[in-house]
């Protein structure tokens, strides 16, 4: 998973700043609530623990960072009651469960829990679920056609375009629906990580969030990234997220 987090981290100086071509500087920049509750998603599955308070523990410490409006009040509740979303939350937080599950059933059950504790809506869901499908596939060596037919056809998404295609006309969108399948695009026209995370920021969406989507698939995919970067990602983590980060690698093998 430490593709979606190097992919956060790369894309978060883009997110009020889009661009709209990919010749920019691949720097590894400061990690975002993205990488916190994927880090709690990790957290949750190493631990057996309940979504809900395994998010909650881990955006209160880091309470300072860019949350949504609906997740930051949902934190705050003393309720847990998930909030009927559909925003891209669901999809950026949700890579572990495509690299801790080895069958697809259990990944699409996972990613439905993890998405539910707050973004109950079908959309949401949905989301999470073709992330973590689209992971699990390219985990387990399924070709890039396979992939496009299995979350087209599951997911009625449309996968048959390119990101020149998608970049002219498009714009800043935080919903599942409007960024999840720019995301997975990004991922296919891609011949490695770095392109495929390139790619999806130069489209000048919400740029750390849709790296993060696409850089989950891709690591899945390649099996690598660049030595520096994952380094850097590294290095920027506190030493509590790093742990957690380390220890769900070693016991999932994510290769990097």
């Amino acid at each position: 998973m430490i593709g979606a987090i190097a992919g956060d981290m790369i894309g978060s100086p883009y997110e009020r700043y889009p661009i709209k071509h990919t010749d920019f500087d691949l720097r590894v920049s400061a990690f975002t609530d993205d990488t916190v509750l994927t880090i709690a998603i990790a957290y949750c599955i190493l631990n057996q623990a309940e979504v809900a308070p395994s998010l909650k523990k881990f955006a209160e410490k880091y309470h300072n960072l860019p949350y949504g409006a609906g997740f930051r009040n949902w934190v705050r509740s003393w309720e847990s009651r998930p909030y009927n979303s559909f925003g891209n939350g669901s999809a950026m937080r949700v890579s572990p469960v495509g690299y801790a599950y080895d069958s697809i059933d259990d990944v699409l059950h996972q990613a439905k829990r993890t998405a539910e504790a707050t973004h109950n809506h079908p959309e949401g869901i949905k989301g999470a679920r073709a992330t973590a499908l689209a992971i699990y596939l390219a985990k387990t060596g399924e070709s890039k056609d396979t992939i496009r037919k299995e979350i087209s056809d599951r997911f009625s998404y449309d996968l048959n375009r390119t990101v020149d295609g998608i970049r002219p006309n498009y714009s800043f969108d935080i919903t599942c629906q409007g960024s999840v399948p720019e995301s997975i695009v990004a991922f296919l026209d891609s011949h490695s990580w770095e392109d495929a995370v390139r790619k999806s920021i130069s489209l000048g969406g919400d740029a750390d969030t849709m790296a993060c989507i696409t850089g989950g698939i891709a690591q899945a995919y390649y099996k690598k990234i660049p030595k520096n970067v994952a380094e850097d990602v590294r290095n920027k983590l506190p030493s509590d997220l790093r742990a957690v980060l380390d220890t769900f690698n070693k016991k999932y093998k994510c290769a990097f």
